[in-house]
């Protein structure tokens, strides 16, 4: 990809407009944050790559409190420039982690799905939100890894191997990236921003599929509301 990376205003414009044609509510840029009403923001987290397609997001619940309310998230796009690579690193964001965290302040099931804490395909002890899953690639079977995501929960899979890792009882947020073809693949869990080893070597053992055409990956959030055991 051609071009240096967009200006900080100009990408967090993008993310504004996305919002507000999401919940059809003004979502706008004011002092370096996107901000529809009351104390919640997303804003820029640090770029560590350089990629002018990559994007860190912090959504923070309350501005006031940002050291315990924000969910972090790192999302890369792809295009034949800058600002095509950053609309699709916005849409896979706001399909994905953006569902989520959007069904957290609805709370009425129109953006996302919710898990009780004793639910079987849920993460035991935690009332759980599960964004919504997107998948791409090439060839016939480009959809394989997402069709799969969908059939097979993660939450129960992951919560023998998350379980007491974290380091709050609210708002976890879990991101699932995984996939590739008959030759390469790559699986990763991260933990409110941070790569979870442990996790994401049981993910790369779960039995989703590797075409043996084409590329196939799947990106999904699940985000951990409350430790209701606490």
């Amino acid at each position: 990809m051609d071009g240096d990376r967009l200006p900080d205003e100009v990408v967090l414009s993008m993310v504004a407009r996305h919002l507000s044609d999401a919940t059809n509510k003004p979502w706008h840029v004011t002092d370096g944050m996107v901000k529809e009403s009351g104390s919640v923001a997303i804003v820029l987290g640090k770029d560590h790559t350089g990629n002018p397609g990559r994007l860190d997001l912090d959504f923070v619940l309350n501005v006031d409190r940002p050291e315990d309310t924000t969910i972090s998230d790192c999302v890369a796009g792809y295009g034949g420039t800058p600002e095509e690579a950053v609309n699709r690193a916005i849409q896979l964001w706001l399909g994905t982690t953006g569902s989520a965290l959007l069904e957290l302040l609805s709370q009425d099931g129109s953006f996302a799905g919710h898990f009780a804490s004793d639910a079987p395909d849920g993460f035991p002890g935690w009332h759980a939100i599960h964004g919504g899953v997107i998948g791409w690639g090439t060839g016939d079977d480009f959809l394989a890894v997402q069709h799969w995501a969908v059939n097979n929960p993660l939450l129960s899979r992951l919560a023998p191997v998350l379980e007491g890792t974290f380091d709050r009882d609210h708002l976890i947020g879990i991101k699932a990236f995984f996939g590739g073809s008959k030759d390469t693949e790559t699986a990763e869990i991260r933990v409110n921003g941070v790569r979870h080893e442990a996790a994401s070597e049981m993910l790369t053992d779960l039995d989703w599929p590797r075409p043996a055409e084409g590329l196939s990956y799947a990106r999904t959030f699940l985000l951990l509301v409350h430790n209701e055991t606490m």
